[in-house]
């Protein structure tokens, strides 16, 4: 190992995460609100839903592009682009024939459009600029009007300097619900925007230029332990929209606790014949997935991507394998040059959000949270769903409490003796 190879180690141990007493902000359920066929509205966890006032038989709407500081996680603050003050912006929620007329103004720095990702209509509603319409420049306000011709869930974004401005957080959800509702009663119902983003410690501003290497991985741009759980009861239908708006990763987003099936995408309805039950759906970039589930066992249950370094918070790539290494004699020789110097993943990376190490400000490497039994040592793109008896009387801060002997715990001599298993035997 060499000088610059040791430095770059006391880099990544400078910014390891001390173990923290933070806890997700958990956002408490919105009044329940009768979709059509008396389906729930949608929620948005960590967000919000755009006000639509009717005017003349339109629904009008406003949504104002600008700069925005945004909290990802707790010690995380970031300079983002967003609209209406978040990342993503607000939900568009509207139901199939709603006519929209919709103002976006510029707070931007340099001029933006919206495009409706996946919705039919006019040509020059589209958003592209330059092609379908003028960019809109800074101050400006721009009226699109449109109808919602058909059901189901879509995303907006600019379609101007896209590399930056998607990068930085601008983009959304829409849900269009059918008029005439087919299929079984949906009792909750989530809409969650998967992004990446790459932000150096001690940066404030994310990099749009990546192509590779993000590390922090968000829904609804909050990463765990930020995101807001998804609560629902013992036997309810869910169901749960995920938009990809990443600048370049899909997601396989696995359940736990559930097996679902994949009912509409944004191109529309699965047709009933094809689905097929699956506990993990890959969310391309660009594209929608929606899948639906019964819940049967009460619990807290991970939902998350499962591309490991998805996560995983401010996780750092460029060190070398230090699995196996003696750590005591590469501590004695590092730490003249770097005081405070202590190497990570000798003994794997599973503790190192308890080891208490100092860190760059404004960033979170390794965050996980706490949990009942451990550190939960998961960040990033990972969240919770809350499987319970009654879950309008949950806020979404507790545990669940389990029956007795149902929890997975250390072996008692005498069961293993009964049980004929040697834990010294190999095999």
């Amino acid at each position: 190992m060499n000088r610059r190879e040791l430095m770059q180690l006391g880099v990544m141990a400078g910014g390891a995460l001390a173990a923290r007493d933070v806890l997700a902000k958990a956002v408490a359920a919105p009044p329940v609100v009768v979709a059509p066929g008396g389906q729930r509205a949608v929620v948005t966890p960590n967000g919000s839903t755009l006000p639509l006032k009717q005017v003349g038989g339109v629904k009008v709407g406003h949504l104002v592009a600008h700069e925005l500081e945004h909290e990802l996680a707790p010690g995380l603050t970031i300079k983002a682009w967003g609209y209406n003050g978040s990342t993503p912006g607000p939900t568009i929620e509207v139901t199939e024939g709603d006519r929209v007329r919709l103002y976006v103004t510029n707070r931007l720095p340099e001029p933006t459009t919206v495009h409706w990702h996946g919705v039919i209509l006019p040509n020059g509603m589209d958003g592209v600029s330059g092609l379908t319409q003028k960019p809109i420049a800074p101050g400006q306000t721009f009226l699109y009007e449109f109808t919602f011709k058909s059901a189901g869930t879509f995303m907006y974004h600019p379609h101007y300097d896209e590399m930056t401005q998607m990068a930085l957080g601008m983009n959304g959800m829409i849900v269009v619900h059918p008029r005439a509702p087919k299929g079984p009663r949906v009792d909750r119902d989530f809409a969650l925007m998967a992004h990446e983003w790459l932000i150096h410690p001690g940066a404030a501003r994310p990099d749009p230029n990546a192509m590779g290497d993000f590390n922090v991985l968000t829904f609804n741009s909050k990463a765990y332990p930020a995101t807001a759980p998804l609560v629902m009861g013992v036997g309810e239908r869910v169901r749960v929209r995920i938009g990809n708006l990443s600048p370049m990763d899909h997601h396989p987003i696995h359940l736990h606790g559930v097996s679902a099936e994949l009912t509409w995408t944004d191109g529309g309805e699965v047709p009933p014949s094809a689905r097929h039950p699956e506990t993990t759906f890959l969310v391309p970039v660009g594209s929608v997935r929606v899948f639906e589930f019964v819940t049967t066992e009460p619990g807290d249950w991970a939902m998350h991507c499962h591309m490991t370094h998805h996560v995983m918070n401010q996780m750092g790539h460029g060190f070398p394998v230090m699995v196996g290494a003696d750590a005591r004699r590469i501590d004695r020789r590092v730490q003249p040059l770097v005081p405070g110097y202590m190497t990570m993943g000798q003994d794997g990376m599973g503790a190192m959000s308890e080891m208490g190490m100092k860190m760059p400000l404004n960033s979170i490497p390794m965050l996980g949270g706490p949990g009942p039994f451990a550190s939960i040592d998961m960040g990033g793109m990972f969240t919770v769903l809350k499987v319970r008896a009654r879950p309008d009387q949950e806020d979404g801060t507790g545990w669940y409490q389990h029956p007795r002997g149902t929890v997975a715990e250390l072996a008692p001599a005498e069961r293993l003796a009964a049980d004929g298993i040697d834990p010294a035997r190999q095999g």
